[in-house]
């Protein structure tokens, strides 16, 4: 089967290679005014290949060089068929803005650089790539988060419930209450920008103004929530002169139309690379519903530096484009890209089919990849989220097949995925949900017949909050089926939220701690042939809606209850007794961290029926 599914995953690729009917070559040498090329650009070659492909096949084939766009590549339908692809063995960089020359020393540390259009509002920017790594924004505090005074204490109804109780106002929206010995008095409105933390996401905004008699701030646009709302009251100020307090770091000066800089150990500014951009995405695919683009292929690129606009993302920072935009695609391939240090999302489609394939997303501000309908097979997502913490590794919807995939260290969910008929399976995810809270390894809302299978999920520390959990079905999630997966150092392996009629089986879940597993607002849950081991206790909450069947479950203090609930309030508990079906021993775990389960040969998972668990392979096939 695996031999087979390499077979059809080289087919597609060959396909994509098959000889084109055109070839137009772009070289960091060439003219763009030439007949015959090369061209010294994507945009010029583009051109001629338009011009003179005709309705065939037609590739652009870019020499190994680096390439500064100062507006995005856009390809329409008239590029049907086209292929775009680095010359094979050679590294192609693409760039969405142009290198900073002309720095000059700004007092002790700092060096400044003037940009032509920032004063004027013409140019603006949230990302610095400097020697090839994202440089870390100006802010304060420089560790941890202020704490603001602003309340808003509207109950939550859930999504389902239409969202608050009482919609917020205007105001509570682009207001904020600070505590006066947080800001300064060299405090610029026009540079400040504010990141209010939420639940399950954030808000970036910038300030309007700045009333000290009554310590408020007004945000120049709304925040996607209240600030205060779910009782959180964290937010950090970045792009200050006051921020500047470290080597590596930057701010723009909107008021002085400079970039400042303060170097690293070692780092001198004749001689470093800084990158800033232009653009909010590098290449892009734009189709209509009628006439989406068919048949592209991207493949062999790297794509670096892009911004966003200021405002809030929303959920998964979902209001952003992608370095690749895709609007209304059929049958597109993204193949062998690396996406890096890029502000907004990495690989954004909006509508369409295309599959992702062997692709690598890090360091970037926003989402990985969102695809929904799409493939997203065997790339590594990492590093996500950098100036929106709301964001995604990977992001799916309906009909999306998510496959041997490897996403970690993103400070929200590694994989999202809701709708109808979609498969997530055997991807390697690891150190999700470092900040904020209400997600997991894998979160699925409103899922209708989606099958979460032999994946490998550990490491995720619950850092308060809603807390951060392995696999996780949300509301109006129904059907679904989550079979043969591992987690390990994971507290709260399985929670599920206003979920109906889903099957939990055949998994290991393994913790050092406490367990839990949750099913409020939650009914009819059948749980069968998992094997659950904690070196302390094992907990269901909303325990009348579960049902276990031929399931190994293991305390290390003895110690197994079931939790009543009432909506979200505990009416009492139960000590769960093992019974004919169920077995309460120890399983005898020789091996599982490896991805490959095993378990001496008394154990009672082999009475009980329970098939053997190997997701050794999950994550990357490419890498194995």
């Amino acid at each position: 089967m695996k031999a087979r599914f390499f077979l059809i995953v080289m087919l597609m690729y060959m396909g994509a290679q098959a000889s084109p009917a055109s070839t137009f070559r772009v070289t960091p040498t060439g003219h763009d005014q030439t007949v015959q090329g090369p061209w010294a650009s994507i945009p010029g070659a583009l051109e001629a290949s338009r011009r003179d492909s005709g309705t065939g096949p037609h590739e652009i084939v870019v020499e190994a060089g680096v390439y500064h766009m100062g507006s995005s590549i856009v390809l329409t339908s008239q590029d049907n068929g086209l292929t775009l692809r680095a010359v094979p063995g050679g590294k192609v960089t693409i760039y969405g803005g142009p290198r900073i020359t002309g720095w000059r020393k700004q007092g002790d540390h700092l060096y400044a650089a003037s940009l032509p259009g920032v004063k004027e509002g013409l140019w603006d920017f949230r990302t610095l790539v400097v020697n090839g790594r994202t440089a870390v924004r100006a802010r304060l505090p420089e560790q941890g988060t202020y704490t603001h005074l602003s309340r808003f204490d509207v109950r939550w109804m859930s999504s389902t419930g239409g969202g608050w109780q009482r919609k917020p106002t205007e105001q509570e929206l682009t207001t904020m209450l600070f505590k006066p010995e947080d800001i300064g008095p060299g405090f610029e409105v026009r540079n400040a920008e504010i990141r209010v933390y939420h639940m399950w996401d954030d808000s970036l905004v910038g300030v309007q103004s700045i009333d000290r008699a009554v310590s408020t701030l007004t945000f120049s646009s709304p925040t996607g929530h209240p600030a205060g709302a779910f009782n959180v009251h964290k937010y950090e100020i970045f792009n200050t002169r006051e921020g500047l307090t470290q080597p590596g770091q930057w701010m723009l000066d909107r008021v002085a139309g400079q970039v400042r800089y303060w170097p690293l150990p070692g780092e001198a500014m004749d001689h470093v690379e800084v990158i800033a951009p232009r653009v909010e995405s590098i290449i892009r695919l734009e189709g209509t519903e009628d006439n989406p683009v068919k048949d592209v292929t991207l493949c062999g690129l790297t794509l670096s530096v892009t911004t966003t606009p200021l405002k809030a993302g929303g959920f998964g920072a979902g209001r952003f484009d992608g370095a690749v935009d895709i609007s209304h695609a059929k049958n597109c391939r993204l193949l062998d890209l690396e996406v890096v240090n890029c502000g907004g999302q990495g690989i954004n489609v909006r509508g369409g089919h295309v599959h992702i394939e062997r692709c690598h997303v890090h360091q970037v501000g926003a989402c990985g990849m969102r695809a929904g309908g799409c493939v997203v097979h065997d790339n590594t997502v990492d590093h996500v989220g950098l100036t929106y913490p709301s964001a995604i590794g990977i992001m799916g919807g309906n009909d999306t097949v998510i496959t041997h995939n490897d996403v970690h260290d993103t400070p929200y969910t590694a994989i999202n995925c809701g709708g109808r008929n979609s498969r997530i399976e055997a991807n390697h995810i690891t150190r999700a949900m470092q900040v904020l809270h209400d997600g997991g390894g894998i979160y699925c809302f409103a899922g209708k017949d989606m099958v979460l299978r032999g994946n490998l999920i550990h490491d995720i520390v619950d850092t308060g909050g809603y807390g951060a959990s392995a696999y996780y079905l949300d509301e109006r999630s129904e059907g679904c089926v989550v079979e043969g997966n591992l987690s390990y150092n994971v507290a709260w392996p399985s929670h599920n939220h206003m979920a109906l009629k889903n099957t939990i089986r055949n998994n290991v879940f393994v913790f050092d701690g406490d367990m839990q597993l949750t099913f409020p607002r939650s009914s009819e849950f059948l749980l069968e042939r998992n094997v659950m081991v904690a070196a302390g206790s094992i907990k269901f909450t909303n325990w009348d809606e579960v049902t276990l069947k031929q399931n190994v479950l293991f305390s290390g203090t003895g110690k197994i209850t079931g939790v009543h609930l009432n909506n979200y309030s505990p009416t009492g508990q139960t000590r769960i007794e093992p019974d004919a079906s169920n077995a309460f021993t120890d399983p005898q775990l020789l091996e599982y961290k490896t991805g490959r389960v095993r378990f001496a040969p008394e154990s009672s998972v082999h009475q009980l029926g329970i098939p053997a668990l190997d997701v050794s392979n999950a994550g990357r096939l490419s890498q194995q």
